[in-house]
């Protein structure tokens, strides 16, 4: 076998020298795999919230439009990264080859069903036929292999719960990780979008990090979800909001804590300009947590610029140590969590 770069290098072809994930294309060729790589079969692909949103409002909710865009994006750039977004999502697959380099030095097993917990936007892939679409959950089921590079993180599947309950929750594994870290006894968290997967483990997490002295505000998006939120008693509060108007946000957030704002925000959507939403709501001592990643960090770093914000604002960096195991342990814990990713997403 060839030597490959821990990086992943190798499978670079253009432009030369730089990672897989800002590269334009990639080598996705499968037919032989270099001696750090492991090769996988993959089942599904669970696409990043916001490229699923853009590529579906793109294709106008075709299924076969959608087929045509996700095919084009593999087919010139070898990988899954969303031109219009540059995000990807992850997948979930079965380990078929092991390269040399890498036999005895991992866990993994040829056979063994994986999600990889790297970004689809530095993942070598090839699709042969994409079989099922489902859009309520961002996942598209396909024939296909992809690469794992040796520096790759990954999570095996769990035998306690189904492939597709553990796959929902691993896509935003980071969230919840993040919140678990930010949030002290006593805050106050607003969490935008907390209606959604990365949402709700968002707030279970942190009204358990918060406590009984803390507070934990839920904003969501529609009328459904404010209901499906409030019944879960996560949150001590629950709106309906349009956050990409922040001063009626910013309002309702000054009435529910006495003007005080939050001490952590946290950012899930996957829409554009809530950048400023989120700024308002913070506290000069306060953090922002940008998960998501239609998030524009020049809009929100000259946003808090420009309305003399001290905020520290975080980047949503998808991973933090630990996080795979964290936040399938909150599906073990709570089961009001575990039924309602069951009947949304699995």
């Amino acid at each position: 076998m060839k030597k490959g770069n821990k990086y992943g290098t190798h499978r670079v072809i253009e432009p030369k020298g730089v990672l897989p994930q800002p590269a334009n294309k990639l080598d996705n060729n499968m037919d032989e795999i270099y001696d750090n790589e492991i090769l996988i079969d993959v089942q599904t692909l669970n696409i990043d919230s916001a490229s699923f949103t853009d590529i579906s409002a793109r294709a106008g909710g075709d299924h076969g439009k959608i087929k045509e865009i996700m095919f084009d994006i593999v087919a010139k750039q070898g990988k899954h990264r969303n031109p219009w977004t540059g995000s990807g999502g992850m997948l979930l697959g079965t380990v078929e080859k092991i390269g040399d380099a890498l036999v005895g030095k991992t866990d993994l097993k040829v056979g063994d069903k994986i999600a990889t917990l790297v970004s689809l936007s530095l993942t070598p892939l090839r699709i042969d036929n994409i079989k099922e679409i489902r859009d309520e959950v961002d996942q598209v089921d396909i024939d296909g292999k992809a690469i794992l590079f040796e520096s790759g993180i990954y999570a095996k599947i769990p035998s306690d719960m189904p492939e597709k309950l553990a796959l929902s929750a691993l896509d935003v594994a980071g969230a919840p990780a993040q919140t678990a870290k930010l949030v002290k006894p006593g805050n106050t968290v607003v969490i935008i979008g907390a209606g959604g997967k990365s949402g709700m483990l968002c707030c279970y997490e942190a009204k358990k990090r918060a406590g009984i002295t803390g507070k934990v505000i839920g904003i969501t998006h529609s009328q459904k979800s404010t209901d499906r939120l409030t019944a879960l008693g996560f949150c001590d509060h629950v709106f309906s909001a349009d956050a990409t108007q922040p001063v009626a946000v910013l309002e309702k957030i000054e009435e529910l804590t006495g003007g005080q704002l939050a001490d952590v925000t946290i950012n899930n959507v996957n829409i554009p300009d809530t950048e400023m939403t989120s700024i308002l709501i913070t506290k000069d001592t306060g953090v922002v947590y940008f998960f998501s990643m239609a998030t524009s960090f020049t809009k929100a770093a000259l946003g808090a610029e420009g309305v003399g914000s001290d905020v520290t604002m975080i980047v949503g960096n998808g991973y933090t140590r630990g996080h795979a195991e964290i936040t399938l342990q909150l599906l073990r814990e709570s089961e009001k969590l575990r039924n309602i990713f069951t009947e949304l997403y699995a």
